[in-house]
């Protein structure tokens, strides 16, 4: 008996310390199993929508304009617009900002705006134009010289000019079209377009209108002038060629008749 006891003490005492070994290194192994500590969820925004209105505007120089920025973002971290132009009032809602933008003198402008929604940024773009329709269209009576009409059309008014179409027609045919692109004015300005065509017979009783129309990006704004029917209207010239013709037409004639009626005379005698 005396013998089997340390031999039972050292049994009970491996077998223990197998147990504490075992139980020690399970922890280690638990932290290294993916199945217990998943990997954060990535911070990805949700989607949302930015508009502006309208997207496309058209007004007078020196006028004023509104503008609208809305989002579907329910909580909106700011909201901000981005223009050259001089702003004036502006008002806000929930999920919208309105910006009043003053003295619009710029032909064309672009204004974007710019919403950011949980770190996200999107933003979108709105376009103003300014123009001034021709105040007046009008054309000069055509003039007859050397065989030619001189035809004058007159436009009053009007901006820009460097967007301007000026088309001459006699009837249903244009005779003459001429763009005014090399005018770089910022200013409404008056133009005169002057050009000379041989008429023919076909010519004569049509009406000639003068057409100026402003194309700006799409946007088409015509003004015609009233029709004037080419007739035979003679210049100065003209009436002196005309009236040295019809006295030697006349003189002709009475010479022809003279010697006529000498005939006769010297018949019946």
């Amino acid at each position: 008996m005396g013998s089997l006891f340390p031999l039972s003490l050292l049994l009970l005492l491996a077998t223990a310390y197998w147990r504490s070994a075992s139980v020690l290194g399970r922890p280690a192994k638990q932290e290294q199993s993916p199945k217990d500590n998943p990997p954060a969820p990535s911070r990805t925004s949700a989607p949302f929508w930015v508009r502006i209105s309208p997207e496309s505007v058209a007004v007078q120089p020196g006028g004023s304009v509104w503008f609208n920025c809305s989002s579907s973002c329910p909580l909106p971290q700011n909201s901000s617009l981005y223009t050259q132009l001089r702003r004036g009032k502006t008002f806000s809602g929930p999920a919208w900002v309105s910006y009043q933008l003053l003295d619009v003198r710029t032909w064309s402008s672009d204004v974007r705006c710019f919403v950011t929604c949980s770190g996200e940024t999107r933003g979108a773009t709105a376009r103003i134009t300014t123009y001034r329709a021709p105040h007046s269209v009008t054309m000069e009576p055509p003039v007859l010289e050397n065989g030619k009409y001189t035809l004058r059309c007159h436009v009053t008014r009007v901006f820009p000019v460097g967007f301007l179409v000026v088309t001459l027609r006699c009837g249903l045919r244009a005779i003459y079209s001429e763009s005014l692109e090399r005018f770089t004015r910022l200013d409404p300005a008056n133009v005169t377009l002057i050009h000379t065509f041989p008429a023919g017979p076909r010519d004569f009783g049509q009406p000639v209108t003068c057409l100026a129309c402003l194309n700006l990006d799409g946007l088409v704004v015509c003004s015609s002038s009233a029709p004037i029917t080419l007739t035979l209207a003679w210049s100065s010239a003209s009436k002196a060629l005309a009236s040295t013709s019809s006295a030697a037409l006349v003189g002709i004639l009475l010479i022809v008749a003279a010697a006529y009626l000498r005939k006769r005379l010297v018949m019946w005698s």
